[in-house]
C-alpha cells in the first residue's frame, strides 16, 4: 500500500472545491461500489449517481455542478474522470528503478548500457544498441543492433526491438510489443512473391505508451514513425512508412495498412481498420470497427457502422443496399423528366 493522504492536502494539490472534513485520511481510490471508508471514489457520470446512496467511500470526487447532494466529504471540480486520473497517480506511483544488470543477461561489449539502468533475466542486448538513464528493460527482452530506449523508458517483458529501432523518453511498452519487424513489402513475379528489403526503421517519440502484443513495422525505405504522447491499445498492428502524430490514441485491435498518415490529436475506436496510403488530419475521430477507404482531412466524428439486426432482415437491408446506386440513377432519370414536362 502506498502513502496516505488527507482531504486536504489532495484538494491543495490538484484544486477543486473541498467540502466536508478536510482531515479524513485515503489510501487508494476505488470505484463507487467497492470502495471503503480509506478509499476515495468518483463520479463523473449521472448514472452512476444512484451509486453515491450506497457507497461506502470516505470521499468522492464530483462535477462542480452536482448530479446530488449528499454529506460524504468531497472534492468538486470541472473534470471528474481527469482528476481521478490525477489522485490513482498520487497512490499508484510507478515503482523505483534498480540500477543493474542481471547476471543471465547477454550484453555484448560494444553495447552502451547507463550504469543506472536496469536490465532484468534473460535479456539480450546487441553490439552498438543503447539503453539510457533510468530505463528498465523487463525480463525477456531482445535490443538489436543499434537500438535505442531513451531516458526513464520502461519495457515490461518480452519486448523486441528490432534493429536500429528507437523509443524516446519515458515510453511504457507492454508485453509482447515488437517494434521495427519487417513490414509486409512484396513483388509478384510470374506467380511468386519476391521479398523487398525492409530497409527504413522505426522511430518511436516521447511519452508514448504502446499496448501488449502491439506490432509496428519497419519502412521499406524511409521510417515509420510515431510522434510524442501516442498512445496505442494491445494488439495494434501499425503496417511500414505509418505516420501517427502526437497525442493521438488508439484502441484496440485497429489495423492500419502501409503509408497512412495519421494526424494529431486524433482518436480511433477498437477494431478499427484505416487503408494504406490515406491521409487523416488532425482532429479527427473515428468510431469503433469503422473502415476508412479515403482520405479524410476536415476534422470532426466518423462513423462507417452497419448497424446488428436480426440475421434474415440484415440480408434484406445487404440487398437494398447493393442496388441503391441503380436506385439513385432511376430517380435521377424520374426528377429529369419531372423537370422538362
Amino acid at each position: 500500500m502506498g502513502k496516505a493522504y488527507r482531504l486536504g492536502e489532495i484538494a491543495e494539490r490538484f484544486g477543486g472545491e473541498l467540502a466536508g472534513d478536510p482531515d479524513i485520511v485515503v489510501d487508494q481510490i476505488a470505484s463507487l461500489e467497492s470502495a471503503g471508508p480509506a478509499n476515495i471514489t468518483f463520479l463523473s457520470k449521472p448514472q452512476y449517481a444512484p451509486l453515491l446512496k450506497s457507497t461506502r467511500a470516505g470521499a468522492v470526487i464530483l462535477p462542480a455542478q452536482g448530479y446530488v447532494e449528499i454529506s460524504i466529504p468531497r472534492i468538486r471540480c470541472d473534470d471528474p474522470y481527469l482528476y481521478f486520473a490525477k489522485v490513482s497517480s498520487l497512490f499508484n506511483e510507478i515503482p523505483e528503478v534498480k540500477p543493474g544488470i542481471h547476471p543471465s543477461v547477454i550484453v555484448h561489449r560494444k553495447a552502451i548500457v547507463s550504469s543506472l539502468a536496469q536490465i532484468s533475466a534473460g535479456c539480450v542486448v546487441a553490439a552498438y544498441a543503447r539503453i539510457d538513464e533510468g530505463a528498465v528493460i523487463g525480463p525477456g527482452c531482445v535490443l538489436e543492433e543499434r537500438s535505442h530506449i531513451g531516458e526513464h523508458t520502461r519495457l515490461v517483458a518480452r519486448v523486441s526491438v528490432y534493429q536500429g529501432a528507437k523509443v524516446g523518453k519515458r515510453c511504457l511498452i507492454h508485453a509482447g510489443v515488437v517494434i521495427g519487424s519487417d513490414g509486409f513489402g512484396f513483388a509478384l513475379e510470374r506467380g511468386q512473391w519476391l521479398k523487398i528489403p525492409q530497409i527504413g526503421s522505426c522511430q518511436i517519440g516521447d511519452d508514448v505508451e504502446i499496448g501488449a502484443n502491439s506490432t509496428i513495422d519497419r519502412g521499406a525505405l524511409d521510417d515509420t514513425v510515431i510522434e510524442d504522447g501516442v498512445k496505442l491499445d494491445n494488439q495494434i498492428q501499425i503496417g511500414h512508412n505509418v505516420y501517427i502524430g502526437a497525442h493521438t490514441a488508439i484502441a484496440g485491435c485497429v489495423g492500419i495498412a502501409g503509408s497512412a498518415k495519421i494526424g494529431a490529436h486524433c482518436t480511433i475506436g477498437g477494431g478499427a481498420v484505416i487503408l494504406g496510403h490515406l491521409s487523416i488530419g488532425d482532429h479527427v475521430h473515428i468510431s469503433a470497427g469503422t473502415l476508412v477507404a479515403k482520405s479524410i482531412k476536415k476534422p470532426g466524428t466518423y462513423t462507417g457502422i452497419f448497424p446488428t439486426d436480426e440475421h434474415r432482415n440484415w440480408l434484406k437491408n445487404a440487398v437494398q443496399l447493393r442496388h441503391l446506386d441503380s436506385l439513385a440513377d432511376r430517380i435521377s432519370e424520374l426528377e429529369k423528366k419531372e423537370r422538362y414536362k
